[in-house]
């Protein structure tokens, strides 16, 4: 376990000093994910689940609770620890629905909202991986999705806003363009622009 060449501790080091029991180690891993957390947690709260709270107090309680309960953590990987870092946070926002739905319903008939909401997790957490990277890219020692969220909120919010909007809710430029309130060929020029921001920063930050 070694820091990292530009002088930033790595997850693996800052996971064995937790697992020592130094509890600022485990603030400072923790943080390392609050980026990736909020772009699932944005993801999830849609219109659909009426939730009438923010994302970010989905996070805050989600990393609250991984921090409470960092001795349930049996993984040794950064890929183990985001799994079960988005899985606290699925939880949390199902619980949250489930408490807000306007009419209610019988969950216990039906699929599980926490196993919906999972899939749906993971789903983004692939196209996280995949929105600007080759399949050798994806080999990277870091887990690229948690690179890639933490990139994006660097980025100025139209370019964030642009790439999440095409890479993450999968809407045509039309669609992106109404919500922006820009011409579709200047959202189009805008997702260029943003695409290579992008890549800098990760190069920036790697």
């Amino acid at each position: 376990m070694r820091p990292s060449s530009n002088g930033r501790s790595t997850p693996e080091s800052l996971l064995a000093q937790a697992r020592a029991g130094d509890a600022e180690a485990l603030g400072r891993l923790l943080e390392h994910y609050r980026s990736y957390l909020a772009l699932l947690a944005r993801s999830q709260t849609g219109a659909a689940l009426r939730l009438h709270v923010g994302p970010s107090d989905l996070v805050q309680d989600t990393l609250l609770e991984a921090h409470r309960d960092f001795r349930q953590f049996a993984g040794a990987s950064e890929q183990e620890l985001a799994v079960w870092l988005r899985r606290i946070l699925v939880r949390n926002i199902a619980d949250e629905a489930k408490k807000q739905q306007a009419h209610r319903r019988r969950w216990d008939r039906e699929e599980s909202l926490e196993a919906m909401l999972e899939r749906s997790s993971a789903a983004v957490h692939e196209a996280l991986a995949s929105a600007v990277s080759s399949p050798s890219d994806q080999a990277s020692q870091r887990e690229l999705a948690v690179l890639l969220a933490d990139a994006l909120s660097h980025l100025p919010e139209d370019y964030r806003e642009v790439i999440v909007m095409r890479h993450l809710d999968h809407r045509k430029f039309e669609e992106i363009a109404v919500c922006m309130g820009r011409s579709p060929g200047a959202v189009r020029k805008l997702w260029t622009r943003a695409l290579v921001k992008l890549r800098e920063v990760m190069e920036e930050r790697s």
